[in-house]
């Protein structure tokens, strides 16, 4: 298990209890919605209420901690930052998969026929993973 209090506060925030429990449930999971983080964390702190997640959420996301994914159709994921990477996105059973792709020649492509300049890039990819593809 990592020790996350040093990266917390690197990102200039607090290493509370919370807040490292948060950082091991994401790093555990890859990719979690507020709903189930909010299970994870009221096994862990009876007394925590979604109020506090999302405040929690927020100041991580606001501190470039973790990451924000929406998803087409669903409610949205939060991952811990990473080197820059797009998602795969199964149909059939919701399993999230990471997926390093160079999407600079798209950049390049968008730069070179608009006047649009990118400044950042989300890319989803929905289909059928290999498990649900098999049966």
């Amino acid at each position: 298990m990592i020790n996350y209090t040093d990266i917390l506060r690197e990102h200039n925030l607090k290493a509370t209890p919370q807040r490292l429990a948060i950082a091991n449930t994401l790093y555990t999971n890859g990719h979690i919605t507020i709903d189930s983080l909010y299970e994870v964390m009221v096994e862990k702190f009876n007394a925590i209420s979604l109020a506090t997640i999302y405040k929690n959420i927020n100041l991580m996301l606001e501190n470039s901690f973790i990451k924000e994914v929406k998803l087409p159709n669903a409610k949205s994921v939060y991952e811990l930052t990473q080197a820059p990477h797009s998602h795969l996105v199964c149909t059939k059973c919701s399993a999230i998969e990471d997926i390093t792709i160079d999407l600079n020649s798209i950049i390049d492509t968008v730069t070179k026929t608009s006047s649009f300049k990118v400044d950042s890039t989300n890319l989803v990819l929905s289909g059928i993973c290999k498990k649900c593809s098999n049966n």
